[in-house]
């Protein structure tokens, strides 16, 4: 049956999927419509609304980029590839590889959400590319799918958005609801259960959905020959080096530049413990792949190609920044919200809440931004109702982590590293999507908070 709906799907996606940029665009229509319709802004206003939060991601699209083209430059030099090449060639059949790439997205997913994005990327790649060393079949978009389908999970983990967000003093909804411990949220046995659970049923509905003739299977050599290439640093002779040549290929410089930034890296988790983000993972990247690179002409080229995959998140970012101001600005977030809490009770709100997030993160994919949007709404419906404020808070975060597998904006990364299409991995987490929602709808109306 799983088959079946990973066949369908991925026929439908492969046909009716745009460019992730179309999907951007299109998505910005049916907000300006929508805002139209069901709020009071007008055509202009909802214009000013767009161009208002237009720019609003260029920090968060720079972190993005900067993630994605230090993990190409750390996931090149040899020692970590020797690595990943080491844990790509224990699967000795496609079933196995598709389950480690899912598997080992969603440990690094629940560590920190970027380096979840990151690693599945590099894990279906080097997956993909060890299988076609030892001609073992591997169908490389359902590879490419297992990598993002582990990041589903990331809400529930250490750098979860919203949980983080309301344990944190001075937080902007400290008055109504005080201060909720992590004991409550990403610790609670709700969150344990279904983490534990996700994290191993999504690498085996990624395994169900294989297609069961060989010959249907595209290769990563199909999707892009030059992805099995084996990549060669070119080093220039040390007698026909001039002195900017010797400066390039210094050791010395990178070890010297690298030790510093990771004395830093040092003191942080020193003194802040391990509270990971963006910047710090970013930081530590950074300066590992100097020193793994060994010189800084090799991270030079190295970051040079990384950066190619970088197109869609530099034009893609700002048009969903938009779309979050028309949303968040015109109030249709919270006319969106109303909607489901119009229809809860004490027994369906959990399930309704984690729908509308679900609804809402299409429009508003980001953790911290939605939260700050719609959470004021869910908790005052909590509140009214007497449930459980901890409860609510997952329940947002489920949402938002869920219908990342339909939306495109989190893919860009591993679309960009894997060389793949949205179209051709949308179909096969659009599956995951359904069965893990039926999942996780069962957890939060029956498991305790």
């Amino acid at each position: 049956m799983i088959r079946a709906m990973g066949i369908a799907f991925d026929k439908w996606a492969r046909k009716w999927m745009p460019d992730p940029m179309l999907f951007a665009i299109l998505l910005t229509f049916v907000t300006y419509i929508m805002g139209l319709i069901f709020t009071k802004s007008g055509p202009f206003d909802m214009i000013k609304h767009w161009y208002g939060g237009f720019w609003a991601l260029m920090t968060f699209a720079m972190q993005m980029c900067l993630i994605l083209v230090t993990g190409h430059a750390l996931a090149t030099s040899k020692i970590v590839r020797k690595g990943i090449e080491a844990l790509a060639e224990i699967p000795k059949k496609q079933s196995g590889a598709i389950f480690l790439v899912a598997f080992t997205a969603g440990i690094a997913s629940l560590i920190n959400w970027g380096l979840g994005i990151i690693v599945g990327a590099l894990m279906a790649r080097e997956v993909g590319r060890s299988g076609h060393l030892r001609n073992i079949k591997m169908h490389y978009p359902l590879l490419g799918a297992a990598g993002y389908a582990g990041f589903l999970i990331w809400h529930m983990g250490l750098s979860g958005s919203a949980p983080l967000l309301v344990a944190t003093e001075k937080h902007f909804l400290v008055e109504k609801i005080g201060i909720i411990p992590t004991s409550q949220t990403l610790f609670s046995p709700m969150n344990i259960i279904l983490s534990l659970v996700l994290l191993f049923v999504i690498p085996l509905i990624c395994m169900a959905m294989a297609p069961k003739n060989e010959a249907e299977y595209e290769t990563i050599f199909d999707v892009d020959p030059q992805l099995v290439e084996k990549e060669e640093v070119k080093e220039i002779a040390k007698d026909k080096m001039v002195i900017a040549d010797k400066i390039e290929n210094s050791w010395i410089i990178s070890a010297v530049i690298g030790i510093a930034g990771m004395v830093y890296v040092i003191y942080y988790f020193v003194t802040k413990g391990f509270q990971l983000n963006l910047d710090i993972v970013n930081f530590t990247f950074l300066f590992l792949g100097i020193l793994f690179q060994r010189t800084p002409i090799n991270y030079v080229r190295a970051v040079s190609e990384g950066a190619k995959a970088c197109a869609g998140i530099i034009v893609q970012f700002p048009f969903y920044a938009g779309i979050m101001g028309m949303m968040t600005k015109s109030g249709l977030v919270a006319i969106i919200a109303g909607w489901f809490v119009a229809i809860s009770n004490g027994y369906t709100y959990p399930v309704f809440t984690f729908l509308s997030a679900g609804l809402v993160n299409l429009f508003v994919p980001s953790g911290g931004g939605q939260w700050a949007v719609q959470g004021p709404i869910m908790i005052e419906a909590a509140k009214t109702l007497t449930l459980s404020i901890p409860k609510t808070v997952m329940a947002v975060a489920y949402g938002d982590q869920w219908s990342n597998m339909l939306q495109p904006f989190w893919a860009l990364a591993l679309l960009g590293i894997t060389r793949l299409k949205a179209r051709e991995i949308v179909g096969y987490t659009m599956v995951v999507m359904i069965l893990t929602g039926i999942i996780i709808c069962l957890g939060v109306a029956f498991l305790p908070a």
